[in-house]
């Protein structure tokens, strides 16, 4: 388990629950595991309190199952829940990337390219980690061209359903087609043709669906069988 560094400022509650959500959607803490509080307390330097307090935020959007006097649990992956994220995403999403067309600048235009060139980079030297730390730095670029910086950070705390089957994707499927989604999205913001930036931003939140089997096929154990 990775255990980032505490942020100037930040809460105890608020560090325990980034470190957490770090950890689950990189799979460090893989679904089905079990997460001990004294542990992860002491291995951030806090009180349990907020270790609990970060659970119990945790376990209201169903991403851990709290079970008395077992311990805390790390859910499956549920894909009815993955689609919830996506829809929230999708809806949020498809209007920031209609006002990001009229409002992105130069400056802005610029660093939406570099990082997509960076994503080449980084997948080309197999660097699973930066690869979703740049796709995820692209979305939040588009919501601060677009001036929504709050409506990314409600959107954050509740779509880590969705964000765990996309770090999957990046290993399990080979052939990467969100790069060039991401890229399409970038040229019909640059163009500044809203209709088109919104049908391809749609499209590039489902390609979660079309990778699914190959996603289930390699991961089977990680996800949640429905009676």
């Amino acid at each position: 388990m990775h255990i980032a560094e505490r942020l100037s400022g930040e809460t105890g509650r608020d560090y325990a629950m980034r470190v957490l959500k770090d950890n689950i959607i990189r799979l460090e803490l893989e679904p089905g595991s079990i997460i001990s509080d004294r542990e992860l307390a002491a291995g951030m330097n806090l009180s349990r309190t907020p270790v609990r307090e970060a659970f119990l935020e945790l376990a209201k959007v169903k991403i851990v199952e709290i079970y008395p006097q077992r311990g805390t649990m790390v859910s499956f992956i549920d894909y009815n829940l993955v689609e919830e994220a996506r829809f929230i995403r999708s809806v949020l999403e498809v209007a920031v990337v209609r006002l990001a067309c009229g409002l992105i600048t130069p400056e802005q235009m610029e660093e939406l390219e570099d990082n997509i060139r960076l994503q080449k980079f980084y997948h080309q030297n197999l660097s699973v980690e930066r690869m979703l730390e740049l796709d995820n730095e692209f979305h939040r670029m588009l919501f601060w061209i677009a001036n929504k910086r709050q409506a990314y950070e409600m959107m954050d705390r509740i779509t880590i359903h969705f964000d765990r089957v996309r770090n999957l994707a990046i290993s399990a499927v080979k052939e990467h087609k969100w790069m060039e989604e991401h890229y399409n999205i970038y040229e019909a913001v640059r163009d500044n043709d809203p209709e088109q930036a919104a049908r391809l931003m749609e499209t590039h939140l489902k390609r979660y669906q079309v990778d699914e089997e190959a996603i289930r096929q390699s991961y089977p154990q990680y996800f949640r069988h429905h009676k």
